[in-house]
């Protein structure tokens, strides 16, 4: 049995490689697509003209001592999303965004993709918006599954995040290895 030479080792090491980077590719498609569409478009949010995130509006007063409490300012969001959009959705709340410089509070809902903003000082509704940006972001990192699904500790995302960035390390990994293999085996060759 004669001994296997380098040049056919590293041969063989490149066809391994360029078929893990083909099987996981092939495999994968759909999900670097997603991601690829939805990292674009979360990339260009704030310069979307308001169609993937809404401006935001300005209240009448910055100075914090000015404003409502946060409780008063909740009531006052549920009471307008009930009344402009529906009396049927949740009033659970996901965050409240505080911005202190636009004298404006942001409420975000856990169970849909409205968001209201408020004048902070007098509780006046601003602005009413479907948050296409969260439901942009949960399809980015597959916590819209969990959503759907109903799982109770994000175990869909962390599931897919880890697959996805075990594969795009072994993208990385191989396509690199694509490209200098042959180089390396040429350099070889011409010193040999």
């Amino acid at each position: 049995m004669r001994k296997e030479t380098k040049r056919q080792r590293q041969a063989k090491l490149l066809r391994i490689f360029r078929k893990i980077h083909r099987i996981t590719g092939a495999a994968l498609f759909i999900f670097f697509f997603f991601i690829a569409i939805t990292g674009l478009l979360l990339g260009w949010k704030k310069h979307s003209g308001g169609i993937i995130l809404s401006k935001s509006y300005k209240g009448i007063s910055t100075d914090l001592k000015d404003w409502l409490p946060i409780d008063s300012l909740n009531t006052l969001a549920n009471y307008y999303l009930l009344k402009t959009i529906s009396p049927e959705l949740s009033t659970d709340i996901d965050r409240i965004d505080i911005r202190k410089d636009k004298g404006m509070v942001k409420f975000i809902y856990t169970e849909h993709l409205w968001g209201l903003q408020l004048d902070g000082a007098t509780g006046k509704l601003l602005h009413v918006d479907r948050r296409y940006s969260d439901l942009i972001e949960n399809i980015h990192d597959g916590s819209i599954l969990d959503k759907y699904l109903g799982t109770s500790d994000n175990q869909v995302k962390v599931f897919y995040t880890t697959v996805m960035g075990v594969a795009l390390l072994i993208f990385t990994i191989t396509g690199f290895w694509l490209w200098y293999g042959p180089k390396r085996m040429r350099r070889n060759n011409s010193t040999a």
